[in-house]
């Protein structure tokens, strides 16, 4: 049975790490973080495939969490689908280190390791490994400029930005 609770331990734990030399943002103002972002791009995962207009919705929790809200259409069903979570910071307010929940007791990692520091407009989210990418933007549009900067970043860091879904919002 300890075996058994020590491998569940592990195996929950396991998913909320931080991949090798990805550094989360510090100073991170949660507040200013709240609203509404738009994905801009990402790597391919189940839970999102074959979405458009994909955006996330944050907002505080009563019991301090934060409250995450994924929404995007599946034109190939005519739907929107959306997906409700919570996620709790890791290591404190200040990191931008947290966990997400969308079932159960299992959580993932959330690493913001790059973001627009003055106005927040922009950021570049990671998971527990390198096959989990996210460009978020405060519109659904994202300068070019800025763009190139963040698939230049992760690029550098081992995430394989050649996969990169670039997100249709209209």
């Amino acid at each position: 049975m300890k075996k058994g609770l020590a491998l569940l331990a592990l195996l929950m734990t396991g998913c909320v790490g931080i991949p090798k030399n990805v550094k989360p943002v510090d100073h991170f103002k949660a507040d200013k973080y709240l609203g509404k972002w738009y994905e801009i791009a990402r790597l391919d995962h189940s839970f999102e495939r074959g979405l458009t207009r994909v955006s996330a919705e944050y907002s505080l929790r009563d019991d301090g969490g934060i409250r995450v809200l994924n929404r995007g259409y599946s034109a190939g069903e005519g739907v929107w689908k959306e997906a409700e979570g919570k996620a709790y910071f890791v290591k404190g307010r200040d990191l931008g280190y947290l966990k997400v929940s969308f079932f159960g007791p299992f959580y993932g990692s959330y690493v913001v390791f790059e973001l627009d520091r003055l106005n927040y407009q922009y950021s570049l989210v990671c998971g527990p490994n390198k096959s989990y990418l996210w460009i978020l933007a405060r519109g659904p549009k994202m300068d070019d400029s800025i763009k190139a900067a963040l698939v230049a970043k992760a690029s550098a860091l081992g995430f394989d930005t050649s996969k990169l879904i670039f997100v249709d919002h209209l």
